[in-house]
């Protein structure tokens, strides 16, 4: 179904979106690849890609918050796929107007620049942060949206821009909620990234909370579950969880990935690591059942795999990490 559609990813050279650009070349896709610019022309997580997947795709650099620049790279698109934003929640309390403007006014621009050129369809990222804590799980799409930190509202503002313009102007958009997503390429903005890091080079590690649970979804399952959001027919307008359905909490992942390498380093709770207590966000479970039925999308990869393609990369690329530092 991809064969030959133009098509366009924004945030490609984020991590998800790396891995997603990957697929979609796999697919057949003729792929526009849209990183954040930058004077050094790097192209982020398109880097790791295989020669020929990197030689397949046309590679932009701009910015979601300039709508000119959106308006004119979208022209002749079939698909879009928006994945660009800020996300690391930490940074999120130290620069919150960074996030509106990224999250919530670029969901805008690019809402808008489909409308306008009339294009097939638009899948858009949100996040389950926007669920906060939990009042049931677990959790479906009909589950009570909560900003618990400035980056979840956010999330919900692009969400809600996005619902009004299918509401509004039937703009064929599609609002896909990953539940948390790990695998190569992952930096250390998120835990497991970190853990296996700081296993390699430190003599502690040292976490957060250790406590919340999480729904932890192969990269390569969530990277698919995009595709079959922005090819499955009559699925415009709905909103979408991915996730696996099952929890484990980020003590018991960061003790199985330290039994995966062997290592018997101690964990130590560091106290800036830790998030305000009412902004953090305790059990995050999935219900599935809706991208099953709509997307025909299940998760194949268990937890056990997936950790051991992660440490592979990690062990691999060390140096991408500061394991000394806290990345916010």
């Amino acid at each position: 179904m991809l064969k030959g559609k133009r098509v366009f990813v924004t945030g490609a050279g984020g991590f998800i979106g790396s891995h997603l650009t990957e697929e979609l070349v796999k697919a057949g896709a003729d792929v526009t690849a849209m990183i954040h610019y930058n004077s050094s022309a790097k192209w982020g997580n398109l880097e790791f890609l295989p020669p020929d997947v990197k030689t397949a795709i046309r590679v932009v650099a701009g910015n979601v918050e300039d709508s000119d620049f959106i308006m004119q790279s979208l022209k002749g698109m079939d698909i879009v796929f928006h994945l660009a934003a800020l996300i690391a929640i930490p940074f999120s309390y130290i620069a919150p107007r960074s996030y509106v403007r990224t999250n919530i006014e670029g969901t805008l621009n690019v809402m808008e620049a489909v409308r306008r050129l009339e294009l097939n369809r638009v899948v858009h990222t949100s996040t389950s942060e926007v669920y906060g804590t939990a009042l049931y799980a677990p959790i479906d799409e009909k589950h009570p949206l909560q900003g618990q930190s400035p980056y979840s509202a956010s999330k919900i503002g692009a969400d809600k821009i996005a619902e009004s313009y299918y509401l509004s102007f039937a703009t064929p958009v599609v609002t896909l909620r990953p539940f948390n997503t790990y695998g190569p390429r992952q930096s250390a903005r998120a835990f497991i990234p970190t853990v296996i890091s700081q296993a390699l080079e430190q003599q502690e590690i040292r976490m957060g909370s250790l406590d919340p649970q999480r729904d932890m979804t192969f990269v390569r399952d969530t990277a698919l579950g995009f595709i079959a959001a922005g090819t499955m027919p009559g699925v415009e307008g709905e909103t979408i969880n991915l996730g696996v359905g099952k929890t484990d909490s980020i003590g018991a992942i960061a003790h199985k990935i330290l039994e995966l390498m062997e290592c018997k380093k101690p964990i130590v709770q560091d106290a800036s690591r830790l998030r305000p207590s009412k902004s953090e966000v305790f059990k995050l479970l999935s219900d599935n059942n809706k991208a099953l039925e709509l997307l025909q999308w299940k998760p194949t990869v268990s937890l056990e795999e997936g950790l051991k393609e992660t440490i592979s990369f990690v062990e691999t690329n060390l140096h991408l990490f500061k394991t000394d530092q806290y990345t916010v």
